[in-house]
């Protein structure tokens, strides 16, 4: 197999050299370190591994974060190793093992155009509960706000082939988000995942670790709740427009509740939408998408959107609550309704309107 194997290291300690020597001793023969700025006290890990054939340490003079190691290392390996079929990120404190990181080798090879994520099983009750708890709410969110299934979220085991690496150096992010808007590119880009479910292996609860729960759960929840934070903007501009609106047109007007509400809801929604799709063209899902293409597509959905919420407002407020005309409950009853479209709302947003069209 021609793959490179990477393992980005900060303060290692002996397993680190064990997952070298166990690679090696399983068939890997091209193995790429990334020492991210350690202290003194443990540069002898890396020293013992330069030793090994087929071994390459990469060294930052400071740290720099695991993400820019992988990214170091994706460089490195575009100029000098061409001829691979990818390479495997891997962790060194030992949680992954020799024969899983072949595996997941060996399922890249058998689907060149995918991405292969080695997944833990987080119903064993070997896991760590921080882990657990860790795992199960990001991948709600993973599923919910970006439309990513998959069983691991937080796998530093990933199986990448050669002609993804140049994207991989583009990704923003320098330390743990790097790994979470690694997965979001390759939703982005329409690239295929592939999951092979791995031994879990937890050493001394995890304590190895160097990522840090507070400090970089807030880093990926920042990348993650981007995609809702938009939709939430507009929201908020449309429930404002239609609650004034709603108001002044049941005070000044003589008009029925029906077609107060039918010019309420539309107004509000005219603008908020323009507020939308600016912000989630050109912040949220960044898309490539054309604008002709992509404005054609958002605002259809907008218009069933906006019928829908009319329907069904009228619906509760007018028909099943029978709420007094420009009444704040008739605002929040709306409210109930467009939260409840809104989640509807985005999933399509991010996976019709703005996705990018594969070139032919």
């Amino acid at each position: 197999m021609k793959i490179t194997v990477i393992l980005p290291s900060l303060n290692p300690d002996e397993k680190m050299v064990n997952t070298v020597v166990g690679l090696k001793e399983h068939g890997f023969d091209d193995i790429v370190v990334v020492n991210d700025g350690s202290d003194q006290a443990h540069l002898a890990p890396f020293e013992s591994v330069a030793g090994l054939e087929g071994v390459t340490v990469l060294t930052h003079e400071v740290n720099k974060g695991k993400g820019r190691a992988m990214k170091t290392a994706f460089e490195y390996i575009m100029k000098n190793r061409s001829g691979i079929s990818g390479v495997v990120t891997v962790d060194g404190d030992g949680q992954h093992l020799p024969k899983d990181i072949r595996r997941c080798v060996e399922k890249m090879e058998e689907n060149p155009d995918k991405v292969v994520l080695g997944v833990r099983d987080f119903s064993s009750p070997d896991v760590p509960a921080r882990s657990r708890f860790g795992n199960n709410l990001t991948r709600f969110v993973f599923r919910f706000a970006c439309g990513i299934k998959i069983s691991d979220t937080q796998t530093g085991l990933r199986a990448i082939p050669f002609k993804y690496l140049s994207l991989m150096t583009k990704i923003d992010g320098e330390r743990y988000e790097y790994e979470t808007n690694q997965l979001l590119m390759i939703k982005k880009k329409g690239i295929k995942m592939e999951e092979v479910v791995i031994d879990t292996v937890y050493l001394d609860e995890n304590e190895s670790s160097h990522f840090h729960p507070i400090r970089d759960s807030l880093k990926i929840y920042a990348v993650i709740f981007k995609f809702i934070g938009s939709s939430l903007a507009s929201f908020a501009v449309d429930i404002a427009l239609f609650t004034l609106i709603n108001m002044l047109l049941s005070k000044t007007t003589k008009l029925e509740s029906k077609a107060v509400l039918a010019i309420a809801t539309a107004g509000a929604r005219v603008i908020s939408s323009v507020v939308n799709y600016t912000l989630n063209r050109k912040m949220v899902f960044e898309s490539d998408a054309p604008v002709k293409s992509s404005l054609g597509r958002y605002y259809l959905l907008c218009a069933c959107q906006m019928a829908a919420s009319y329907g069904l407002l009228y619906f509760f407020a007018v028909m099943v609550f029978k709420l007094a005309k420009g009444s704040l409950w008739q605002t929040l009853v709306k409210f109930g309704v467009d939260m409840g479209l809104f989640l509807i709302s985005f999933q399509i947003q991010q996976r019709w309107v703005f996705a990018e069209r594969k070139k032919k």
